[in-house]
C-alpha cells in the first residue's frame, strides 16, 4: 500500500506557503475535482487523510474547512516532499484536491490514490 510509503511532516504556515510555491514547475501539481463518494463529514476525511500517512496541518490554510497537509514519500533511493490541500464544498458534494511534490508526476500518482478513499 502507498501509505506505507509516507511519513508526516510538520510546518507553520509560512514554511508551507514558501514550499508550495517553490513547487510550481509543470509536473509538480496536480489537481482533482470530484464528487463525494462517501459522507463529507469532516472527522472521518481528516482520519482518512492521516490514514495516508500525511501529517494534517492545522490553523495553516485560512478557510477553516479546508485540510491542508504534509509528507515525504520515502523510497530506497530518494525521499520525495508532498504538500496538499483538500478543498470541500459540502453545498455541491464535492472536493478540490491539489498536491505539490517534488519530483515530476507523483503529485498526479498520489492525488489519484487518495482521492479513491474521499
Amino acid at each position: 500500500m502507498l501509505q506505507k510509503f509516507y511519513k508526516g511532516m510538520t510546518m507553520n504556515a509560512q514554511d508551507f506557503f514558501a514550499r508550495w510555491k517553490n513547487l510550481g514547475a509543470p509536473g509538480q501539481e496536480f489537481q482533482k475535482v470530484f464528487k463525494a463518494t462517501k459522507p463529507m463529514d469532516t472527522d472521518l476525511v481528516r482520519t482518512k487523510v492521516q490514514g495516508f500517512g500525511l501529517q494534517l496541518l492545522d490553523g495553516v490554510d485560512p478557510r477553516i474547512d479546508n485540510l491542508v497537509a504534509a509528507g515525504i514519500v520515502q523510497t530506497e533511493s530518494s525521499q520525495i516532499g508532498c504538500l496538499v490541500r483538500l478543498e470541500p464544498s459540502k453545498p455541491a458534494q464535492m472536493y478540490r484536491l491539489t498536491m505539490r511534490s517534488a519530483r515530476e508526476g507523483v503529485a498526479e500518482l498520489l492525488v489519484n490514490h487518495l482521492a479513491q478513499d474521499l
